[in-house]
């Protein structure tokens, strides 16, 4: 009970809060509703970037990774950091200078409206088919065990109870994202953010506590003498992420995260001056940096624990041997011949086949370990507030890329700003039902939940290439960037899904794969620039397009030659913004050098 209270507490505060903020703020307008006025400061802006981006899955998955590996993953936070620099000073100001709302939009200004077309396509697909529903039915997984819900409903049917947490979950996030627009969902991101880091960090305090006998610094000490080579920030090549991973689809795939994807960058084009969006964006850089404190040790603490036989259990050791058992059991006999189980002997699958259970459930063990009984409800209510988060801004990002990119573009060019805000709710409640409808159907299906996270290799790489290309080149033309979308889509789709092309993709590594995509990719588009480059007349007839399809009346430059849009907002730069991001990319160097080896 203790649970459930301190739980609804937190959610009702975080939600009174968040209204209390927003109530007289403006939603009737495009603007006002998909980007808040452009009026969020540094502080929103940082907040909302770091919980868009938390989810169930990635607070347990990157732990239980750390559990099997050690320090190396963090190369998904840490690298982040580098990525969010490069968001700051590189590719936030030419988003800005713009005026746009969504990354289709600008590839439009830059290419054609056929590229707009067809990333609309592939961001709203990928997000209604894949993102929400997994948003939807990871955090709901999470969150039934935390809060007991069987216990607290009397419902014994674990797809019961799944369709029940999907569906409040579903519910809640819709209420943020279709009524409240983008405004509602930075500012609870930041009420919940203040949460997170205090309830992730009394998880690490209290686990080292539990290690030194009540003495957090020792209990560190005590982890690094016991297993040193969890503490190596390289790699190897058994590992989930060998270090020259971080050169090619590691960095690349953060860097598209971080700069391109739709999702997570909306808020940063809501920034009330270029100066507000850089301090924002850097400080939400310095704590990925950070994050490993709270995404990466609570892993390794847990690995060290179970190494002592006190993480797990006996009832819990004993569920875990039953489930190796049951997969042992439905192992294709061919897989089994001679004592021997996919290539290991029977006791060494057993042992990795327990080690990946352990991983997967380590971090909610842990939590239920040394996490005071009147502290879960807080924690349950963080979880809560990231999985809306992730949730609630996937849906946001929907809505406006269908409202801006689809309806007013192509259903009703000549629509208002209100009955463009009404078209994007109603779409943001369609799609909101069928990511309810279709999440509790993932249960059961392991290899279709691999299957739609895969699919996000597809598009990643595909899009980033062409904005990076229309940044550095005004010469590469539309004909270019679309089939070098088309040509990126299928390659990626070929090597993972072609089962002749597989072999190929695991000897180079799948990260290199990426990685040696996107090189072709854009050289591919360089070589037709190259041979059919766009006249200065084309350049300029661009710009100016461009100009009166997303500037504000009036804003238009009226120097001839055409010319790009002038910003709405103040687009002087934070002074300091270089030299802090400097400072940045200098630690992360610094991080991985101090635990090199």
């Amino acid at each position: 009970m203790t649970t459930l209270l301190s739980f609804v507490l937190f959610t009702g505060l975080v939600g009174l809060a968040t209204w209390w903020l927003t109530r007289h703020k403006e939603l009737a307008t495009a603007d006002g509703y998909f980007l808040a006025g452009r009026s969020l400061s540094f502080g929103v802006i940082a907040g909302s970037l770091l919980l868009t981006n938390l989810s169930t899955e990635q607070l347990v998955g990157l732990n239980g990774a750390a559990f099997q590996d050690g320090l190396c993953v963090m190369a998904w936070e840490v690298i982040a950091g580098v990525s969010l620099v490069a968001m700051a000073i590189f590719f936030l100001p030419r988003y800005l200078q713009r005026g746009i709302t969504t990354i289709p939009q600008f590839l439009a200004g830059r290419y054609d409206d056929t590229t707009q077309a067809i990333t609309n396509f592939i961001f709203i697909m990928a997000y209604m088919l894949i993102l929400l529903p997994i948003i939807l039915y990871t955090g709901a997984t999470g969150l039934k065990g935390i809060l007991n819900v069987s216990e607290l409903t009397g419902i014994e049917s674990d797809a019961g109870t799944l369709w029940l947490t999907v569906w409040v979950i579903g519910i809640i996030g819709s209420i943020y994202a279709i009524f409240g627009g983008l405004r509602s969902v930075a500012v609870s991101d930041t009420l919940n953010g203040f949460g997170l880091l205090i309830s992730g960090a009394m998880i690490s305090y209290f686990g080292l506590q539990l290690v030194g006998d009540g003495q957090a610094w020792q209990g560190l000490e005590t982890i690094r003498e016991a297993h040193p080579a969890k503490f190596d920030s390289l790699g190897g090549e058994q590992t989930s992420v060998p270090w020259p991973t971080l050169f090619s689809g590691v960095l690349l795939l953060n860097l598209f995260y971080w700069t391109t994807n739709q999702q997570i960058i909306q808020r940063t084009f809501a920034a009330s001056t270029l100066a507000e969006g850089q301090k924002g964006v850097l400080l939400a850089a310095t704590f990925k940096i950070l994050a490993p404190l709270i995404l990466v040790l609570p892993g390794i603490i847990a690995f060290h624990i179970d190494s002592q036989g006190r993480l797990f259990s006996e009832n819990r050791q004993v569920n875990l041997n039953t489930l190796v058992d049951a997969e042992l059991a439905a192992l294709d006999p061919s897989k089994k011949a001679d004592g021997r189980v996919e290539g290991l002997s029977e006791p060494q699958w057993r042992e990795a086949k327990l080690q990946k259970l352990k991983a997967d459930r380590s971090y909610g063990v842990l939590v239920d370990l040394v996490l005071p009984p009147q502290l879960t409800g807080l924690f349950a209510a963080v979880m809560v507030g990231a999985i809306l988060s992730s949730f609630n801004s996937a849906l946001n990002a929907t809505a406006t890329m269908f409202s801006l990119g689809v309806y007013r573009r192509y259903l009703h060019p000549h629509a208002n700003d209100r009955q463009t805000v009404r078209a994007g709710r109603v779409f943001g409640t369609v799609i909101a039902i069928a990511a309810m409808t279709g999440a509790p159907l993932l249960a059961g299906q392991e290899s279709i939940f691999g299957y739609l996270q895969k699919m996000n290799g597809l598009y990643f790489i595909p899009i980033f290439a062409v904005v990076l290309v229309g940044m550095l080149s005004k010469r590469v033309p539309a004909f270019a960037a679309n089939l070098a979308l088309v040509v990126g889509v299928l390659l990626i789709g070929i090597g993972y899904f072609v089962p002749a092309m597989q072999p190929v993709v695991e000897m180079v590594h799948g990260f290199h794969f990426l990685g040696i995509v996107f090189v072709f990719l854009v050289a591919l588009m360089l070589v037709i620039g190259g041979f059919a480059p766009r006249s200065e007349a084309e350049i300029a007839a661009g710009e100016t397009a461009a100009a009166e399809a997303l500037a504000p009346a009036g804003r238009v430059s009226e120097e001839a030659g055409g010319t790009p849009p002038v910003s709405p907002i103040d687009m002087q730069p934070w002074s300091l913004a270089v030299p802090a991001g400097a400072l940045l990319v200098v630690l992360v160097v610094g991080l991985y050098l101090y635990f090199a080896g």
